[in-house]
């Protein structure tokens, strides 16, 4: 039994997971602190997380009925995310293994994400795509959560341009979730935006992004609000497609017959529908995660644990958060040796 610990953007959440079960999830949510912003800002997010998380600890222990003792280790996001906000997650990770002296097991956040499929009982191998407001890729997963990239993103993630058409369009914050729902109620047709990166096996969003907002520029205002839904819908539709056919394609390239999603935008029910119907016609097996594990939640981070080397009491006290993957290495544990000298 594990208890994970998620901090890595504004979500605070906590979750008891026992192999592939997810026993309690508490996520605790700032959308509407924000959402005066229209963004999520870092250090108000920070604070936040260090309000709740002991709290939201307490509930997801309670919740799942797990006394300390039943505990064999917690297991924390390490990066990459939001620095403030992930060193508070750390923080508590580290306090909590620490007092009860149980080893940490720390996790990348997008190995989460991919976990998040393993509830569903996928079997590696297989294609998973990973979308959310920071990172598109697509990922072969070859075993537990071990992936190799094969394609990514050359400039903007789907979740960002999600964010971004929807502020274009005047919608609030949480901008994706809006989108999608204005979008559910228009028409796909109505307007054409291009096909960003016909060729070859990476995404690109920068265009679209660009591309409605030309489009919105040659409408006059009534126009725009009685065909809003329309072209919310058509910017949407123009976005699914690309991660629809990229997705089918990579897996087809793999050699793979199964696919998954992952990250927040697999919560898009234009994704998950078209997705659904491209995998059905190709005959792929689709693992599509219920919208309680797409978005940011630590029941992903206590499921990716269980793949995970854990850090034996008390040789991760040194242990660094990262804020991009680049900066990894660098957060990388400390030998038991340097730690050892560390300690007075």
């Amino acid at each position: 039994m594990i208890l994970a610990v998620e901090t890595s953007c504004d979500d605070t959440s906590a979750a008891v997971v026992r192999g592939r079960e997810v026993l309690s999830s508490i996520v605790s949510s700032q959308n509407e602190l924000h959402a005066q912003f229209g963004g999520v800002v870092p250090e108000v997010a920070s604070r936040r997380h260090t309000e709740l998380v002991n709290e939201v600890v307490a509930e997801a222990m309670s919740e799942a009925g797990a006394g300390w003792d039943d505990l064999s280790a917690v297991a924390v996001t390490q990066g990459p995310g939001l620095i403030g906000a992930l060193l508070v997650g750390l923080a508590t990770g580290k306090s909590l293994a620490y007092r009860r002296r149980l080893p940490l097991i720390p996790v990348n956040h997008l190995q989460g994400h991919i976990a998040a499929n393993y509830a569903l009982g996928v079997r590696a191998p297989f294609v998973c795509l990973v979308a959310s407001g920071g990172h598109t890729l697509l990922a072969v997963v070859e075993e537990g959560v071990r992936y190799r990239v094969a394609a990514k993103t050359m400039d903007d993630a789907a979740g960002e341009a999600f964010d971004k058409g929807a502020r274009l369009l005047g919608l609030g914050y949480p901008g994706g979730r809006e989108l999608d729902e204005l979008a559910a109620r228009g028409d796909p047709g109505f307007a054409r935006f291009p096909r960003a990166v016909p060729r070859g096996r990476g995404f690109s969003f920068s265009g679209l992004k660009t591309a409605l907002l030309y489009d919105l520029r040659a409408r006059d205002e009534a126009e725009i609000e009685a065909h809003r839904a329309d072209i919310a819908a058509s910017y949407q539709a123009a976005i699914v497609r690309q991660l629809v056919e990229k997705t089918v394609a990579g897996a087809a390239a793999e050699g793979l017959r199964s696919v998954a999603v992952a990250g927040g935008v697999a919560a898009n029910s234009g994704l998950r529908r078209a997705l659904g119907e491209a995998c059905e016609a190709e005959g792929l097996q689709l693992s599509l995660p219920p919208l309680s594990l797409c978005t940011d939640n630590a029941g992903m981070i206590g499921l990716a644990a269980g793949f995970l080397p854990a850090l034996e009491w008390p040789d991760y006290l040194g242990l660094d958060a990262f804020a991009s993957d680049a900066e990894a290495k660098a957060a990388r544990p400390p030998s038991k040796r340097s730690a050892g000298r560390a300690r007075p």
